[in-house]
Order: C-alpha cells, then sequence, then structure tokens
C-alpha cells in the first residue's frame, strides 16, 4: 500500500510538470545587451567582481580574460601581466516584474576596457578605453608607461571569493 501511495504521488507530481507555466513567460533581458563597435564582447569573459551604486542607481561587473581573471583570484596586487584584459560593464538599473524588490541590469551606461602588454624591456605598457551612448561608441583612449586614473581603479578592484 505504501508503494502504491510513493508511485501515485510521484506520477502525479511528474503531470504537474508537464506543461509550462503560462503565467511566467521565460525571456532574456535584451535590454541589458551590449551593442555597438567594441573591441571584445566582455560578456564572454569570466567575472571578477560586482558592484552597486544606490547613489547613480547603476550597477557594473568587472570581467577578464583568463590571464586577468587567474591572476585576480590568486594575487592581491594590482601588476597584471601582459596579456591581462579587463572591461567594467556599467549598467542603469530598473525593477524586476519577476521578483519584488529585485533590481536588474537596464541599458549599458558605459563599457570600459584595459589591456596590459609589455614594451621591449617588459615593462608595462597599459591601454584604456572607453565606451558610451546608443549606440556604444568610443569616448577616449590612453595609452602609457603607467594606468590613469579609471585603469588604476578597474585595476585595483580585488576579485570576490566564489564558492
Amino acid at each position: 500500500m505504501k508503494k502504491i501511495c510513493c508511485i501515485g504521488a510521484a506520477l502525479l507530481s511528474l503531470m504537474g510538470c508537464s506543461e509550462q507555466n503560462p503565467r511566467v513567460a521565460t525571456r532574456l533581458n535584451q535590454d541589458a545587451a551590449l551593442a555597438g563597435d567594441l573591441p571584445s564582447n566582455p560578456l564572454q569573459w569570466r567575472v571578477i567582481t560586482s558592484a552597486i551604486n544606490g547613489r547613480d542607481a547603476t550597477m557594473s561587473t568587472l570581467f577578464g580574460n583568463d590571464a586577468a581573471v587567474e591572476y585576480a583570484r590568486r594575487n592581491a596586487q594590482h601588476d597584471y601581466p601582459a596579456g591581462a584584459a579587463l572591461s567594467l560593464v556599467t549598467w542603469k538599473q530598473r525593477e524586476d516584474s519577476r521578483w519584488f524588490g529585485g533590481r536588474i541590469p537596464a541599458a549599458p551606461e558605459s563599457v570600459e576596457f584595459v589591456t596590459v602588454r609589455a614594451d621591449a624591456g617588459h615593462r608595462p605598457l597599459y591601454t584604456y578605453r572607453s565606451f558610451a551612448g546608443v549606440p556604444l561608441k568610443e569616448l577616449s583612449v590612453y595609452d602609457g608607461t603607467a594606468p590613469n586614473e579609471r585603469a588604476a581603479y578597474m585595476l585595483s578592484q580585488r576579485a570576490a571569493v566564489m564558492p
């Protein structure tokens, strides 16, 4: 009798899962997509850390290529190796219609890139590029032996501890 009840409960639960709930429409957040002439798509990189700015109602995620992520997760210093690339994507926030009190990314506000390479003497060279607007367009470029203020900020971010 106990087996029959368990089998019956299992069948009922499977029948309940057979149809998609019509009240829940699954969709990707296309508003947060990056459109424009970017050197690469940072959304395909891995996350280093993220932040929320309640005053400006923005959220940012610092992404990195494999070299940058491996360095950030193993070192507390900020002297990234040649070949490392970082990108800070900042979005406006909007209410999440599916989660009470939740906020999700809206339109991208800016995308910033920092790349590190080495000169002939193996000294680091930094390139900083910023993009904004709809679609995203390049606003500024900086090349130098020392990072500019925004590049230094991005390079100074500690990797978030993730399980």
